[in-house]
């Protein structure tokens, strides 16, 4: 191999896998939340972010609806 390549007459072209990344964003979630895939995440030696992301994408794919108890007023 050599030890310097010239890269200078390299075409450049788009990454083609770019519409497969993810996008960040800002949200926010309770501190249990966290702290409970922060478990998770020590348990199974995968990033926390990671952990969330594969647990939202398995409930979008089984189109899985949030059961929300709301609180009666008084």
């Amino acid at each position: 191999m050599k030890k310097e390549y010239d890269l200078s007459k390299m075409k450049s072209r788009k990454n083609p896998y770019t519409k497969l990344l993810k996008m960040p964003i800002t949200i926010r979630i309770e501190s249990e939340t966290i702290a409970y895939f922060k478990g998770l995440a020590e348990n199974t030696g995968l990033p926390y972010q990671n952990l969330i992301n594969l647990y939202l994408r398995e409930c979008a794919q089984e189109q899985r609806k949030p059961a929300i108890k709301w609180l009666k007023s008084a």
